[in-house]
């Protein structure tokens, strides 16, 4: 059977633009929308036996929604293919609405493919079970896996405890943070590198001095980088019989440990991914590692000192002087270039697991959020700026929706940045195109959140395991610990969800009674009804005549 939807029904599109998507809505999407909205306005179903519908249309004369008045017909009538496309354009509430409307919409939208998309644009990294807790089952959909992410990101809004970890002598310039084996590795001016349990607070293993300011960390399961002043990297590799990866303390092993030179000055950053090491000098180079031989690949020139560096995919983004590059890694050719992002220095970087979102942080306390798309060429927009410190933005560190930023006035903010993105996703490309360094008050965000009560200069955050991380001019390690919030969400939406369960069968119970007075009250006024029907009726009005009042 063949029919197509009624001229009379509008399948209207609405704005489905994310507010807590790291990529905002362009044009595109919206423009993509339209398209499946017409096709499916022009849908048609076939049926197994279409000859038998046109032999119906021919001899009646009429189509098939004429011929057919009182079939009714819902989304669940497309196919699942259909339905499917049409869900890949709701974003993560939406498809939750859309989930509790029947039970077949439930099974579609719950093991949807969309919701793999949805967890991988926001964290992107690898799934463990560390990354939630005891309580975390390998059996759980993505959609389980997204909403109970979703939930730990509430906890950097409630209470926190702060644990101090000593065993640095000088300050600290680095801090990275291992979420995936909830470690913390930290170094400094007492050119030891350290690492700690991010959740005992304890230290588990510290190297021998390395013989120069460690300025520069970065690790994965994998392997452990440093960089020091004297413009060396020296890397530890992991031992799978290590429950912490790494061994500092043991003899130096020529197979578990190494060291590589080429730059001529400090090495002031560095990154991994998987088969490349970035590192960026105070002698106004990059340099691009092969992980496994150890090799510098490429060099890219800048015009100033290099503070801070990012690779996403094939693209590196790195800040010189107060101008931010982004370069094409494949070739090492620039592709842009963000001049005078900051007043002063642009100190540090940091990208959203998509690599559409950059932000950059500099000498003038400012944060800037940045847009990065690239079709033909790479262009760059400024969609946001927040002014959260009154001294320069040493270190960023970002993990969906949080922003952390700390900074020499001895402050740490926090920047929830799924609000903003609901916002700017409304706005063009021209009322928010980069204009320098020029800050716009109007179009300055508050944080959504400060820390306080250090006075000191910070110099290095990072976020991970309900926990943020942070190391500066003291020579301490501070950790705030927000587990202690997510308890007491648990514990409000179990109890919330009792007082929901209770509410509702207090309503169906009043229900029931309701239905129950109410039958009882019919059948007294019908009995009512039947005993003085007589004496109600319109001919006793009449007068003894028999004539209504108007014929008298």
């Amino acid at each position: 059977m063949a029919f197509e939807c009624r001229q009379t029904v509008r399948i209207g599109s609405k704005d489905t633009s994310i507010d807590c998507l790291d990529n905002p809505r362009t044009e595109e999407v919206d423009k993509r929308q339209d398209v499946l909205i017409n096709k499916i306005k022009n849908f048609t179903f076939e049926s197994e036996n279409p000859k038998s519908t046109s032999k119906l249309n021919v001899k009646t004369g009429l189509s098939v929604n004429e011929s057919l008045p009182n079939y009714s017909r819902s989304i669940t009538d497309l196919p699942p293919a259909l339905i499917s496309e049409i869900l890949n354009c709701l974003d993560p509430k939406e498809l939750g609405i859309v989930s509790c409307v029947n039970t077949y919409l439930y099974r579609l939208a719950s093991e949807h493919q969309v919701w793999k998309e949805f967890y991988c644009e926001r964290w992107g990294h690898e799934i463990t079970p560390g990354n939630f807790g005891p309580g975390y089952s390998d059996e759980k959909s993505w959609k389980e896996l997204f909403v109970e992410r979703e939930f730990h990101c509430k906890t950097f809004m409630g209470r926190f405890s702060i644990d101090t970890l000593y065993g640095h002598t000088e300050a600290i310039r680095a801090v990275f943070v291992l979420a995936s084996k909830k470690i913390v590795i930290t170094s400094g001016y007492d050119q030891i590198v350290r690492i700690w349990d991010i959740e005992e607070g304890l230290s588990i293993a510290s190297s021998r001095p390395l013989g120069c300011t460690i300025r520069a960390l970065a690790a994965d399961t994998r392997l452990l980088v440093a960089g020091g002043t004297d413009g060396f990297i020296h890397g530890w590799k992991a031992e799978d019989e290590n429950a912490h990866l790494f061994d500092l303390c043991a003899p130096q092993n020529q197979n578990m440990e190494f060291r590589v030179w080429e730059h001529e000055g400090p090495i002031t950053c560095l990154a991994l991914d998987f088969g490349k090491i970035y590192s960026g000098s105070w002698d106004m180079t990059v340099c691009i590692w092969d992980r496994s031989s150890l090799k510098c690949l490429k060099v890219l020139v800048h015009n100033d000192w290099v503070w801070s560096l990012v690779p996403h995919d094939t693209i590196l983004m790195s800040t010189a002087g107060s101008d931010v590059h982004l370069w094409d890694i494949t070739i090492g050719t620039p592709l842009a270039v963000i001049n005078n992002a900051h007043v002063g220095k642009t100190y540090s970087l940091a990208c959203s697991h998509t690599g559409k979102l950059l932000f950059t942080g500099g000498e003038d306390g400012s944060i800037h959020m940045f847009e990065i798309t690239r079709n033909a060429k790479c262009n760059v927009r400024k969609i946001a700026t927040w002014i959260p410190h009154t001294g320069s933005v040493y270190s960023l560190a970002f993990e969906f929706p949080w922003l952390v930023s700390a900074s020499s006035d001895g402050k740490i903010s926090l920047i929830d940045v799924r609000k903003l993105l609901k916002k700017t996703s409304r706005q063009s490309s021209t009322e928010n195109s980069f204009k320098g360094n020029h800050v716009d008050q109007k179009h300055v965000e508050p944080p959504q959140r400060m820390l306080h009560g250090f006075g000191c200069n910070l110099f290095s955050v990072g976020i991970g395991c309900d926990r943020i991380v942070c190391g500066g001019e003291e020579g301490v390690v501070r950790i705030w610990n927000f587990s202690q919030a997510l308890e007491i969400e648990q514990r409000v939406r179990t109890l919330r969800g009792i007082r929901l369960e209770n509410r509702m069968r207090r309503r169906k119970l009043q229900a029931e009674m309701n239905k129950g007075s109410r039958s009882g009250q019919c059948l007294v006024a019908a009995k009512k009804n039947q005993t003085y029907g007589d004496r109600n009726g319109w001919h006793n009005k009449r007068k003894v005549s028999g004539k209504p009042k108007g014929q008298r």
